[in-house]
């Protein structure tokens, strides 16, 4: 019941935050020279001729039965479209926010138990670069280094260039890399940042004291005992981190023309496709809405403490 409030919640903020963006489509579409009988059309096919509760009861009652309305700019269903691009945006986030976990818990971890030393001290100065780093700068820079000097990865896009035929599994994830590292670095750099702090403050709980005191090995400790409760504790961060994935798409995929929902949302914006945008950022937050959900049951599934 929670989650169908969330997502009721979700999609009138999504609609308001479309529909009540200055200036008329209608008139940006046809442009300044048209005719006031051709821009009246033109709102009675796009439902703009209603207030902005009528257009939203029409909309939501056409979401219901899985219709998003019809893209005006690509001439398709809006539904059409979004299931095309859809995949290449969570095979992108799902990349980025697995490599920025794994990389995250891991600094964390070897920073927390090199505590006040030299590796404490690289780290937490790597984590903070990758927070402080805007990632669409990132990947410029990451683009100019292995793209264009060295020639390692492709410039852009999803496909390789010089023919269809080639194009598999291998091309996808060799295109995939450059985009998931400029995401997944500073999902490691904060991730790394909690992780951290959540294992100090557990290596002074009472149940590692006592593991220490009955002569434990120090590495069960730690990674048997400290780190299952620190990450428990850092699990809804990664959570949270899907939605910076999720709206870090949109640039990341515009500098690297990954064909994704966030390169698709940026090119909606610019053409005024109303429904188009709507239907976008619609199912981009409905997947966060998801994410979040799917760690919370993590957590409480690690840590029965947390469902009371």
């Amino acid at each position: 019941m929670a989650l169908l409030l969330v997502l009721v919640g979700v999609s009138v903020l999504v609609f308001a935050m479309v529909a009540l963006v200055p200036g008329d489509p209608a008139t940006a579409i046809l442009g300044p020279f048209a005719t006031p009988v051709r821009v009246a059309e033109l709102q009675s096919q796009l439902g703009l001729d209603g207030n902005v509760i009528q257009r939203y009861g029409i909309w939501l009652h056409n979401l219901t039965n899985g219709d998003l309305g019809r893209s005006y700019s690509l001439g398709r269903p809006v539904s059409e479209v979004l299931a095309e691009r859809v995949w290449p945006t969570l095979a992108l986030a799902f990349a980025a926010l697995t490599f920025g976990a794994l990389v995250g818990l891991l600094f964390g971890s070897v920073a927390a138990t090199r505590h006040h030393r030299w590796p404490d001290r690289a780290l937490t100065l790597a984590a903070l670069f990758g927070i402080s780093t805007p990632s669409f700068w990132l990947a410029m820079l990451l683009m100019l280094v292995f793209s264009v000097s060295l020639g390692w990865f492709p410039v852009s896009g999803m496909t390789p260039s010089h023919g269809a035929h080639t194009f598999g599994l291998l091309a996808a994830l060799h295109h995939l890399v450059l985009p998931a590292l400029a995401l997944g670095l500073v999902v490691a750099g904060v991730v790394a940042r909690f992780m951290r702090t959540a294992l100090l403050e557990t290596f002074s709980a009472e149940f590692v004291r006592l593991a220490r005191a009955k002569g434990v090995r120090e590495a069960d400790v730690v990674y048997g005992h400290a780190f299952q409760m620190a990450f428990t504790r850092v699990l809804p961060v990664i959570g949270l981190q899907a939605g910076f994935v999720l709206g870090g798409a949109a640039y990341i995929e515009t500098v690297f023309q990954w064909p994704g929902l966030g390169k698709l949302l940026v090119d909606a914006i610019l053409e005024r496709d109303l429904l188009l945008a709507q239907g976008t950022v619609l199912i981009l937050a409905t997947c966060y809405v998801l994410v979040n959900l799917a760690t919370d049951l993590a957590q409480q599934a690690l840590d029965p403490r947390v469902r009371h």
